[in-house]
């Protein structure tokens, strides 16, 4: 037992007041982690039992990890950019996503660090769309600056920790929602709850997503497997679907009318299905909640904000 009463170790998480991070913060120290939360921003980090708020500088610029891998078991790697856009230079997703996670490895190395978990993206694999079932063993074929700078980062994790006693895992999740969603997914919550009209009926699309609460419990999994996943919340839903299910959790039917699918953005119709079934059989993970009970978790706090 450690010196602060929990059994499990010490964990680094960086990227801890972010989406994904918040939540991640709370979960380990709520299951007895000493979690080491790095941030931009160590005042946001929500404070606790077992919960040290430290500064993690930018990752553009390069970072000494020395210390904050120092006295450290396991690391949580979030950090970095995790949008694709062309307002980005290639060389700044290459330094955040790439070498940042090289560097981070090689101090992890050098500190018997016993396992660093680093998120990827399923745009690792592939873009936006794509034919058929997603799984592992599909070949990557990133299409962005995003997807390329986070595969190479994998590559590098790999690498670097791929002759030492330090395991690694990977995680490529698919769009990922729940409380502080933003971008399109939030968009989308504030069109239906606002009652207007979607030309999204016609589409025929099949789409994975994961809940940030699947994903966090997945990242807790990880931290005792080693391999390259995929992760959802399983079955996946259509686009029209999707909108049905958001329009119950929020108590505002979606109002969804017809329209030639060839006049949509071609992201809008695209279908995105994984088969997550490998990290299910490494370790019997399993998504603890469904899709109707992330949903409406996320539309408590959509109506709360």
């Amino acid at each position: 037992m450690n010196d602060a009463g929990h059994t499990k170790g010490r964990v680094l998480v960086t990227g801890a007041t972010g989406f994904i991070g918040r939540d991640l913060v709370a979960w380990l120290a709520a299951e007895g982690w000493q979690v080491r939360a790095a941030a931009r921003d160590p005042g946001a980090v929500v404070g606790g039992d077992g919960i040290e708020a430290v500064a993690l500088g930018d990752l553009g610029q390069g970072v000494d990890w020395r210390a904050l891998v120092e006295g450290v078991t396991h690391v949580v790697h979030l950090a970095g950019i995790a949008h694709a856009t062309t307002r980005i230079p290639d060389a700044t997703y290459h330094a955040v996503n790439a070498e940042a996670v090289r560097t981070l490895a090689v101090a992890a190395r050098a500190a018997g660090v016993a396992r660093v978990v680093m998120m990827s993206s399923v745009r690792a694999q592939c873009g936006p769309a794509v034919r058929g079932t997603l799984t592992e063993e599909r070949a990557p074929a990133p299409v962005d600056a995003y997807g390329r700078s986070k595969l190479e980062g994998e590559r590098l994790l790999a690498t670097e920790l791929g002759e030492c006693a330090t395991d690694w895992c990977v995680l490529r999740p698919v769009v990922v929602y729940g409380p502080g969603v933003k971008a399109n997914f939030l968009a989308l919550m504030k069109a239906i709850s606002r009652g207007w009209p979607l030309p999204l009926a016609s589409v025929r699309n099949a789409r994975s997503l994961v809940y940030v609460g699947n994903l966090v419990d997945a990242i807790l999994g990880c931290l005792g497997r080693d391999a390259t996943f995929l992760v959802s919340d399983g079955a996946p839903v259509s686009t029209p679907g999707l909108c049905g299910e958001i329009g119950r959790a929020l108590g505002r039917p979606a109002r969804l009318f017809p329209f030639p699918t060839a006049w949509l953005p071609a992201k809008v119709a695209a279908s995105l299905e994984l088969d997550d079934s490998a990290i299910r059989r490494a370790h019997g993970w399993h998504p603890p909640f469904t899709l109707e009970q992330g949903l409406g978790e996320t539309a408590r706090w959509y109506r709360g904000r």
